[in-house]
């Protein structure tokens, strides 16, 4: 088994420049022996453009802020009540690829909800996880030097709204779904530590815990 994965949960509803120019810090000034990190956090609201997003997939932002990121992917929605988690590997000291990693994301979300009696489902035509057709976890990576940052945010116990003013993903008329409306007695913390949970089983990594 590969060395442990140090776990930080960021408390509150952090900016997503302060965390997208944070990963990047850490991402660059990495070495070899720097142990792999995973952030699990909220962002106040902000739609995010990754590198192939078309800006016309933004219907209508209203008062939410638009931000040009570096992941990968299209068009999607951050905000409070929903988990982001932000993976930071060295893939190749870990011995896998893009591939491997967006399918242990894909598959973590997947058991989560299986536990919860809650059938989702991945989709090669459109990375995520979904619920019947609607999405209820997107993802989205960088690779740096082997490195990657980004991840995953599941969609918990939030307003869903404000999906309706982009095209998820770059697909019109795609619905959203979220964990409290499938499982409502779900606490919104536990299902994160249970996410985290299963991502350590997924990339066959023990978890560290530790501070912000």
């Amino acid at each position: 088994m590969n060395a442990p994965i140090l776990v930080r949960f960021w408390p509150g509803l952090l900016p997503y420049f302060t965390v997208l120019d944070a990963m990047r810090e850490f991402t660059s000034q990495r070495d070899a022996d720097t142990p792999d990190q995973m952030w699990i956090l909220q962002h106040p609201p902000v739609v995010t453009l990754g590198r192939n997003a078309d800006a016309a997939d933004v219907l209508d932002p209203g008062p939410i802020p638009v931000i040009r990121s570096d992941r990968g992917g299209k068009v999607t929605y951050h905000g409070p009540g929903q988990w982001v988690v932000y993976l930071l590997i060295d893939l190749p000291r870990m011995g896998i690829n893009v591939r491997t990693l967006t399918t242990a994301m894909e598959q973590s979300v997947i058991r989560l909800l299986q536990r919860r009696g809650i059938e989702a489902h991945a989709r090669r035509d459109a990375p995520g996880v979904y619920v019947g057709n609607a999405k209820i976890a997107s993802l989205g990576l960088r690779i740096q030097r082997g490195r990657s940052y980004h991840g995953l945010s599941l969609n918990t116990e939030m307003d869903l709204s404000p999906f309706q003013r982009i095209h998820p993903c770059g697909m019109a008329n795609l619905a959203v779904t979220q964990v409290h409306d499938l499982c409502p007695d779900w606490l919104s913390h536990d299902v994160a530590e249970a996410l985290m949970a299963e991502l350590s089983v997924s990339l066959d990594r023990p978890l560290k815990k530790g501070g912000a």
